[in-house]
């Protein structure tokens, strides 16, 4: 019998909520301005005094940016510069820069004592710095530089209070209607995954974002898919404001996840949280994706929740998410366990469980294009090595079903990545890692966790350790010569993921290897070796898991293993790479907290690489302004560019000269003049759009925008509908 909910209990319950929410909205810090002292800013030269004041003298002989902020990621909006100083001359000037463009100077006045101006941002700044530049003349004291929102910089405070009113309402509706839909079973089970997930999340719970190898690149992935759904892209092939507005080609490394942080991005939620969001959901979905995976396989709760732990919690996974700030293989991550589900039904399951497959290889390919290799090149020697039962029982249906399905689903991302790879001059070699070998790793470290004194550390992980032992002992000693049709795949998957942490070692010869050509081409695509890793840990991952269950021998020792595996992996999180910054405030003077500034990304920045770029458009080649061939000749009246579209008006009195816009002219523009007729485009100095002028002496204007590309339209209506018709067949299949 369900109890009732008594009134005053939910009088109780209503208030607390109340109160929550009255005080996540005390602590909003978006208001906050951000505060820097003289000794505080970025400077070249200069004395700072007791009072943490910048002293520039004259005697010094300097002049130029002396001076300047951090560059910020900020939204577009109203705010205030206010800098307190003392002057002697009045050559002071306080610029705004714009991925390396002055957009606004003001000239400070000797006579006061504060100068305050307001600006106001038509787009979102990419890289915002303020400046101070000091004529040379006369004595300069900088006491403070403050940078302070109309409004707010960012609205972290309204997503948190939206998520945990969301929580509240989900609870509620429990208590009161959904007690009869979920076992108690089933709530233990979605506590641990939620448990999991957010405990692997809790080194990510500070106020500040955690800086790793590649997260300027996500970071300006994420921030350029905002700007690219914006320009009314969808996908988002170009990323319109990438160097310094010259467009930078994002079809090329794959992005689905990246659109939940990028509408929360347009929602005006900070950059930094944004990005922990993604992470804590490809922690929850790696978490749901093993927990899926093995209950397909095997009955046993005990397994279903140990592969839960171990998988979500493993030290590759952390590695990627910590110390390399590698977003795209996290992702991929998640999905390893329903590839391994998914071949397992396709060979000797349930058949009609293909659709795991399918689901793995569409995930890992819209995550990381190098973990999507992996999972192909795992499927094909799965199929291979069992191509004989594959005949025999006739499941190269279901292979070609999910193959084909795969084909159709993901036919949106593959059309352009292929048009782009094989038809456009773009750098890619820049890609292939010539020193692969050098990456191997010592077998010492397999068995370690992560170091607070080495930021990258490639493990296995003692409790994976734990899974292989489960195996030798179950498959290779108890099972010998009796093996049933899954023993043999779970055998499979011990010898594949040993080979994997092989290759990886320094002991396999992948340097001798590296003299053969076929291999090189491989291993320097690949770039490191213990990328391996990943899907070594998921095949072990299985084998511990459904062994301690099925063991006979292991049976009496199931609950001890079971505590000794969990509590080993629980080591992972206690000692996830950390820079021992434990206290949020830097002390009582300061305004807000350190990860007020985090949150606009001033500690990490964004950038993008040279891949993908178009060859020749290197960054001292890029240019924020038309180029002419001939000022003579050519006039620029005026140029607009808004997201992907731009216009440009010119005059000129020779058909032989040429304007250059700021636009990397990658295949999918298209230009017409103010008649409507077609423009060539051709591609001048560092790879940007180069249109021949009307030399007649009257005023013509070109109109460039991109796209829609014939190709990208119809493979995205192939896409779609076949999204369509797999959501109509899995209702219609309920109804039945």
């Amino acid at each position: 019998m369900i109890k009732t909910i008594s009134l005053k209990s939910k009088i109780i319950y209503a208030v607390m909520v109340c109160l929550m929410v009255t005080l996540l909205w005390i602590g909003d810090e978006g208001r906050e301005p951000l505060v820097y002292t003289g000794s505080e800013l970025q400077r070249t030269v200069g004395m700072v005094d007791s009072e943490g004041a910048l002293m520039i003298r004259e005697s010094m002989a300097k002049s130029g940016i002396i001076a300047r902020t951090p560059q910020y990621v900020m939204n577009r909006g109203s705010y205030t510069v206010r800098m307190q100083y003392r002057a002697e001359e009045k050559d002071t000037v306080v610029e705004l820069w714009e991925q390396a463009n002055k957009i606004a100077a003001w000239q400070v006045d000797p006579q006061v004592r504060e100068f305050s101006t307001d600006f106001t941002l038509s787009k979102d700044a990419k890289q915002l710095q303020v400046r101070v530049n000091y004529g040379g003349s006369g004595d300069l004291t900088i006491g403070s530089l403050e940078l302070v929102p109309h409004t707010r910089f960012y609205t972290d405070t309204y997503f948190a209070i939206v998520v945990f009113l969301l929580l509240n309402g989900l609870v509620c509706l429990y208590l009161t209607k959904g007690r009869g839909y979920l076992t108690q079973e089933k709530l233990i089970d979605y506590s641990v995954i939620l448990g999991v997930a957010l405990l692997a999340t809790s080194p990510m719970m500070q106020t500040y974002l955690y800086n790793g190898d590649d997260l300027c690149y996500h970071l300006a992935r994420l921030e350029g898919l905002k700007d690219g759904i914006l320009d009314g892209q969808i996908p988002v092939n170009i990323l319109p404001d990438g160097l310094r507005g010259n467009g930078y080609l994002n079809a090329m490394y794959p992005y689905l996840f990246l659109y939940i942080g990028a509408f929360l991005r347009i929602c005006r939620v900070s950059l930094a949280l944004s990005y922990k969001v993604i992470v804590f959901l490809a922690n929850l979905g790696s978490a749901v994706c093993a927990y899926a995976a093995l209950k397909s396989m095997i009955r046993s709760r005990r397994s279903v929740i140990l592969a839960v732990v171990l998988y979500t919690l493993m030290p590759y996974r952390f590695t990627n998410i910590f110390s390399r700030g590698d977003l795209g293989e996290t992702l991929a991550l998640v999905f390893w366990p329903l590839v391994i589900a998914g071949l397992y039904h396709v060979i000797m399951g349930e058949r009609k469980k293909w659709y795991f497959l399918v689901i793995g290889f569409t995930g890992a390919l819209q995550s990381h294009i190098l973990s999507a290799a992996y999972v192909a090149a795992v499927c094909v020697v799965t199929a291979l090595l069992y191509c004989g039962r594959i005949l025999r029982e006739h499941r190269y249906r279901e292979i070609g079903k999910a193959a084909g399905l795969s084909l159709l689903l993901n036919a949106w991302y593959l059309a352009p990545f292929l048009y782009y790879y094989f038809g456009e001059n773009i750098a890619k070699d820049v890609l292939r890692w010539s020193g692969y070998f050098e990456q191997s790793i010592n077998p010492s470290n397999l068995t370690q966790t992560l170091s607070l004194y080495n930021k990258q550390y490639f493990s296995l992980g003692l409790a994976l350790f734990g899974c292989i032992g489960i195996g030798f002992i179950y498959l290779l000693y108890e099972r010998r010569g009796r093996m049933t049709q899954q023993e043999g795949f779970l055998l499979y998957l011990l010898v594949l993921g040993s080979v994997l942490t092989f290759m990886i070692t320094g002991y396999f010869p992948n340097r001798a290897l590296m003299e053969n050509g076929v291999f090189e081409n491989i291993a320097t695509m690949l770039q490191f070796p213990w990328r391996f890793l990943g899907p070594a840990s998921t095949c072990f991952v299985f084998v511990g898991a459904i062994g301690i269950s099925r063991s006979e021998i292991i049976r009496p020792y199931r609950n001890y293993l079971f505590t000794l595996l969990v509590g080993l992996n629980l080591l992972v999180i206690v000692s996830v790479p950390a820079d021992n910054n434990h206290m949020p405030y830097d002390n009582a003077q300061a305004v807000a907290s350190k990860g007020h500034e985090s949150k606009l990304i001033t500690n990490i920045g964004i950038f993008y690489p040279h891949e993908w770029r178009l060859d020749g458009a290197s960054d001292d080649k890029l240019v924020t302004s038309v180029v002419v061939s001939d000022m003579n000749h050519v006039t620029v009246r005026d140029y607009q560019k808004k997201g992907t579209k731009a216009a440009v008006a010119y005059t000129a009195d020779s058909s032989e000269c040429y304007i250059e816009l700021p636009i990397l002219s990658y295949h999918g523009y298209r230009a017409k003049d103010e008649n409507g007729n077609v423009v060539e485009i051709m591609r001048g100095a560092g790879a940007r759009m180069r249109f021949m002028v009307q030399g007649d002496g009257m005023e013509h204007r070109i109109y460039v925008r991109y796209g829609p590309v014939a190709g990208f339209v119809i493979a995205n209506l192939v896409s779609a509908l076949t999204i369509a018709g797999c959501i109509w067949y899995v209702f219609h299949k309920r109804k039945v």
